[in-house]
């Protein structure tokens, strides 16, 4: 399905983390996460579908620059000025390197159901479950029923956000950045 600029962009706006997991994208090993998409069906009032299934974030994968870069097309002189730019840039405390995230997402492990409440009664049981039972990788999305999946990428992006400044301290920690 394609969508246009503008349904994407309203999906995202749309799109809402109802409930955030506890923990976070593990600096070390893959993180898996449930989720439960909560969508009022365009067609029909009264009726949410809600979709549950797991995502899988990636280790965080450290990129920094190689000190003995191939600098192709550079003289001497400039990889030496290259490379001490690069050194001032470290001691004033600006770190080149920078973690790429990445996530998978398995389509076909999504289950659906059709309630027939209104969508502020499905989204504040699936809260109170959450609360009762206590899982501390679930998270709660509220979405766009035809372009649910805006909703992961956002869940996804704003995991990202959260988990970024946790990773960068471990890195340092173990002296890996």
């Amino acid at each position: 399905m394609h969508l246009s600029r503008d349904h994407f962009l309203y999906a995202m706006e749309s799109s809402r983390v109802l409930h955030e997991p506890d923990r976070r994208i593990a600096t070390f090993g893959e993180t898996r996460f449930q989720f439960q998409l909560v969508s009022e069906l365009m067609d029909r009032v009264g009726e949410v579908r809600i979709r549950s299934g797991e995502m899988e974030a990636c280790k965080p994968l450290l990129i920094k620059p190689n000190p003995d870069m191939e600098w192709e097309g550079f003289g001497e002189e400039a990889r030496e000025r290259i490379g001490r730019l690069i050194e001032s840039l470290h001691l004033k405390g600006i770190d080149l390197a920078f973690l790429q995230y990445g996530f998978r997402f398995r389509r076909s492990e999504v289950s659906e159901q059709i309630v027939h409440q209104p969508i502020d009664e499905v989204k504040a049981q699936l809260l109170a479950d959450v609360r009762q039972n206590g899982n501390p990788m679930l998270a709660i999305l509220e979405g766009v029923d035809d372009a649910w999946e805006i909703a992961l990428i956002k869940f996804s992006l704003e995991m990202i956000a959260q988990s970024q400044a946790i990773n960068r301290f471990d890195l340092h920690r173990k002296k890996l950045l």
